[in-house]
């Protein structure tokens, strides 16, 4: 593998319907120390391994069963693989820094969920958090997250119900992003497709976390 080949990996979007409100999202904070996006806040998972595939799988099978598990390493929330829903699949192009080809699935938390058990290695810490509430927290400062982060999370924070987000999830392509570059009035623009169910298409390049 050379060194900027994409690196296949799979993310877990964990939703936890409330009585009053938006669902909670399951997100962790990466290590500090680790080279990409040390610190951010992020979904659960991680690198596709060998032991991910089974048989005649094709990547995206895999690509669940990497979500499935590093969520569990990361957490300690189990979620059964057949759960688990198409969202969404990124891969950033024309960077210097690690990239990764990563899945985005959609599951339900499960009823009988106990408490969360982050793994010390893995992440700083294991939370329940809604997607607004996590928006305000990055625009003030308070925590950090790359592109693709922020715009799933604009994107989830539509949704009043894991039954909305599955249903929006299962009526738009699942297409990889691949964010490039525009110039408009004079400004750099990081942009991605606007027919993919994001409200939110672009962010000034000189804001953007990519790493």
């Amino acid at each position: 593998m050379s060194d900027n080949e994409a690196i296949p990996a799979a993310t877990l979007v964990v939703l936890r319907d409330r009585p009053a409100g938006p669902p909670d999202l399951l997100m962790v904070e990466r290590p500090r120390t680790m080279a990409f996006a040390g610190g951010a806040m992020v979904f659960p998972g991680g690198r596709i391994d060998q032991a991910d595939w089974i048989n005649d799988d094709d990547l995206a099978a895999a690509a669940a069963r990497a979500a499935v598990r590093e969520t569990a390493e990361e957490t300690g929330l189990e979620v059964p693989l057949d759960t688990l829903v198409p969202f969404a699949r990124w891969r950033p192009d024309n960077v210097r820094h690690r990239r990764f080809d990563t899945f985005f699935f959609l599951a339900a938390a499960p009823e009988d969920a106990g408490p969360l058990r982050p793994q010390p290695g893995e992440c700083e810490q294991a939370l329940w958090v809604g997607a607004e509430a996590m928006l305000t927290a990055i625009a003030s400062g308070e925590a950090k997250a790359i592109f693709p982060t922020i715009r799933n999370l604009e994107r989830l924070a539509q949704f009043a119900s894991f039954a909305e987000a599955r249903d929006h999830a299962l009526a738009h392509p699942v297409e990889i992003i691949s964010p490039w570059i525009e110039e408009i009035d004079g400004e750099r623009w990081l942009t991605i497709p606007s027919h993919l169910g994001y409200p939110v298409t672009r962010e000034r390049l000189d804001t953007a976390m990519r790493a």
